[in-house]
């Protein structure tokens, strides 16, 4: 399996952090035996060439291997947030803040995170992704435009928090 290497560091909330250290060793711990108990039932099935239980479980090792591999690269290059570096003068990576969406009237909470611990869903955006970019460096008071695949959007800046 060819290692793959990140050169830029990834930033990570402390959150991010334990989330990323719980499911690599959920998938070092419980997940790897599950999948060796799957292979080994399908072998007993006899003949390979079309044992698709014994496919299936391979391409899932495969997977969960592959995601072990991805976890302990980005965890060589982590870079936690520190809360007390965050300050509410400007948004910044790790801050909470809460925009008015001129566009569609109505409030929004984001939190800026590092792009791996993205999700979007849950409120937390990349610093890498149009908004977040935007967001990046605005003060309370500040109108940012992001450009988006729908159009251009404004979001003006009520708070910033930790």
């Amino acid at each position: 399996m060819a290692e793959r290497h990140f050169d830029k560091q990834i930033l990570l909330t402390t959150d991010g952090l334990r989330a990323l250290e719980e499911e690599l060793e959920y998938l070092k711990s419980v997940k790897r035996k599950d999948i060796a108990d799957k292979i080994k039932v399908a072998l007993s099935f006899g003949d390979l060439s079309e044992n698709s239980e014994y496919d299936e479980a391979k391409n899932e090792q495969a997977q969960v291997e592959s995601r072990i591999v991805e976890i302990e690269a980005t965890l060589k290059n982590v870079k936690i947030i520190d809360e007390d570096e965050i300050t509410t003068e400007v948004v910044r990576v790790g801050a909470k803040v809460k925009v008015f969406d001129a566009d569609f009237d109505e409030e929004e909470v984001y939190q800026i995170v590092g792009s791996t611990e993205a999700n979007p869903d849950k409120g937390c955006i990349s610093d890498e992704s149009p908004v977040g970019r935007a967001l990046i460096g605005a003060a309370v008071g500040d109108t940012v435009e992001v450009e988006t695949p729908g159009g251009v959007i404004h979001f003006k800046v009520l708070e910033i928090s930790k």
